[in-house]
């Protein structure tokens, strides 16, 4: 599999250079640096965050937080302690690096259950996307739903949404009412967004356009990342058209996410990313790189046209991934996660113009668009 922030793009000299999302760079240059920094920031991030969700849990009745607990890697399905992995903590230290970088260390601690709220958010959305896409595996063991059922994985999924509006709600911070509100209208964005994707999956592989496309990636994924950090701005007491740049910031860098995201469930090897390899070429999804390859014109994708209108076979997998890749799909994806990034890091420049203060956004864009799995 080759790695995006490795690849070859051509110059029109026909030389060619090695480049990142963000400028060029190499594995043991900036990029390294800030994948390290990036690292750090997560982890620190999991140890101020973890300790307020599961206070938060701590008030879900028995059953169901024996669910979430699964569901976040803390217990194993019998209730006895686990030490699996929780996820990444991308959006709560999006929250966190924001309050900082705007507010400093005192907005970043005051900032804490808003990174609470938004990893509850994002959890409750996995819980009910694993449901609705018949998603087996998620942090390398089996989904909720495929051990406690289709309703208890749902409710468990209500209950956490449920919980991120009440930590804002309780939360004594003048921030807050504000806070709350954006999160709200964000669950009803993120709604949205899943309500066009599986409206997209009933539609022929001729129907559907790149910018509706896009528009639900937006939706589904740029929303939530341009929330958090729109949360960590209104922590740090910033004027609303700094809010609304780190807003698109996060919205651009999520849009580059999802794109890459879209990179890996079709290349991505599953003992690195936990999930099977393929998955969502065999529901037939319509994800960027497809929908990018479907409208390419090329012959690839008429083929891909024909494999998408017919039920999966086991034996179209690996066809119906070159048809992807020789139609330009995952070049496009690459191509594009590339410029959202550029508008990213724009939008960025307008609230937070120095680098140095704006270090750990900018490590962890570069972190989510740099990643293989």
């Amino acid at each position: 599999m080759t790695d995006f922030a490795t690849e070859t793009r051509p110059h029109p000299e026909g030389t060619t250079e090695r480049r990142g999302p963000i400028g060029n760079q190499t594995d043991s240059g900036p990029g390294a640096l800030d994948g390290q920094e990036a690292a750090v920031i997560l982890e620190d991030t999991r140890a101020s965050v973890d300790p307020a969700l599961r206070t938060a849990l701590d008030a879900v009745p028995g059953s169901m937080r024996r669910i979430a607990r699964y569901h976040f890697g803390w217990e194993h399905a019998d209730g006895t302690p686990a030490t699996g992995n929780a996820g990444k903590a991308i959006r709560p230290a999006l929250v966190l690096a924001s309050a900082a970088a705007l507010g400093g260390p005192a907005a970043r601690t005051a900032a804490v259950r808003a990174a609470a709220a938004v990893e509850l958010v994002h959890n409750f959305t996995l819980l009910h996307d694993d449901v609705m896409d018949r998603d087996t595996t998620r942090r390398h063991r089996p989904t909720a739903w495929t051990v406690f059922g289709d309703a208890d994985a749902i409710l468990a999924g209500d209950a956490l949404q449920a919980l991120a509006l009440g930590l804002l709600a309780e939360d004594p911070h003048p921030a807050s009412p504000a806070a709350a509100a954006r999160l709200a209208a964000c669950v009803v964005e993120l709604c949205a967004g899943q309500h066009a994707d599986t409206a997209l999956e009933k539609r022929g592989p001729a129907e559907v356009t790149l910018d509706e496309v896009l528009a639900m990636a937006e939706a589904k994924t740029g929303a939530l990342l341009g929330c958090a950090c729109a949360l960590g701005a209104l922590y740090a007491g910033v004027p609303a058209q700094d809010v609304d740049a780190l807003d698109a910031f996060g919205r651009q860098a999520g849009l580059a996410f999802q794109l890459i995201d879209d990179v890996i469930g079709i290349w991505g090897d599953p003992r690195r990313t936990g999930k099977p390899a393929g998955a969502d070429l065999a529901a037939r999804k319509k994800s960027l790189p497809v929908v990018a390859a479907l409208v390419s014109g090329t012959p690839a994708a008429a083929e891909l046209a024909e494999l998408y209108g017919l039920p999966y076979a086991p034996g179209d997998l690996e066809r119906t991934t070159l048809a992807v890749e020789r139609a330009g799909g995952r070049a496009w994806a690459q191509e594009q996660a590339a410029d959202r990034m550029a508008l990213a890091m724009s939008e960025l420049a307008r609230a937070v113009p120095d680098p140095e203060t704006a270090g750990g956004l900018l490590s962890l864009a570069e972190f989510v668009t740099r990643r293989t799995t």
